[in-house]
Parts: structure tokens; sequence; C-alpha cells
């Protein structure tokens, strides 16, 4: 892993800094109660509670929740790469496809083991000067690890002009 990716996820385990980086670039994840609860340069499982901030008027989540807590435990993977690197590589979000399969009534737990794809896309991406893609999985559990939601979230990456 690389010394930038490596700073990066200190900064999300960081319980300030990454209530910090919320607040600042994802104010309304922060607001939602979205957390980062693990992350590795594999993995990230992401956090959001059902409360008052993040229910529908069905006493469930809120699936635009679900969506913030599944693309940022795809998202914050990509980021560790991107993190400081030369030359500079731009990412967006390009498609969301999502199914639901329980209300989500509790804590939902979004993991996302797509980190090595993030990984490869971007050295292509910088070795190429060509944009690619990555089609991420994330699969939101309640406590009791019954399925609630999966998401595929496409990114699209560019490396910027050296």
């Amino acid at each position: 892993m690389s010394a930038s990716a490596a700073a990066f996820f200190k900064i999300l385990r960081h319980p300030f800094k990454f209530k910090l980086f919320l607040f600042q670039k994802l104010p309304a994840a922060y607001i939602a109660g979205v957390r980062v609860k693990e992350v590795d340069e594999k993995k990230c499982v992401v956090t959001v509670p059902y409360k008052w901030l993040s229910q529908n008027p069905f006493r469930s989540t809120y699936f635009a929740c679900l969506s913030m807590a599944a693309e940022l435990s795809t998202g914050a993977l990509a980021m560790a790469y991107l993190y400081k690197i030369n030359p500079p590589v731009s990412m967006l979000v390009v498609k969301v496809d999502s199914e639901y399969f329980k209300k989500a009534t509790g804590k939902t737990y979004f993991t996302c083991e797509d980190g090595e794809l993030f990984k490869n896309a971007i050295e292509e991406t910088i070795a190429t000067e060509e944009p690619t893609t990555v089609k991420a999985r994330s699969v939101g559990k309640n406590k009791e690890g019954e399925i609630i939601a999966e998401f595929t979230i496409t990114w699209s990456f560019k490396a910027r002009k050296k």
C-alpha cells in the first residue's frame, strides 16, 4: 500500500478528522449519521443509523441515506488510492443500481470489498492516460446479518494531463 493511501485510511479511522472530513465534503452524510466503521486497502464498512434524521414516512431508513452509505463504502476505497497522487486523477459516479430486500429499521452496515479493483483501475488510468470505470458492489446488512440492500456503483476515473 502506498504511503498516501495509508495516510488517507488514517484520516478515515480518526474520529475527529473523519467527522471534519464528512462535515466539509459530505454534510448530508454527516447529518444523517453515516460513519466509517472499518477500512483497509481491500474493504470498507460504513454504517447508517435508523433515526429521526435518516427516516422515511414508512418507519425505515430513507433510501437516499442507504445510498449515501453505500456510495461512501465504495468511494472511500477509491479516494484512498487517489489521495495526493501525481498526476491527479478525477473520479465521478456515473451509474447507481440498487435492489432493496428488507426494511432498514436499525443500523445498516454497508460493505464493499473491491479495493483491489480501484487500485488496478487507477494504476491503469495513470499508465494509459485513458479513462477507466469500476463497478463496485456494496452490500447492506442489518445487525442480524440479513441483507437489506445491494448497490452497484459505477465509478469513472480520468487522469488529468501531466
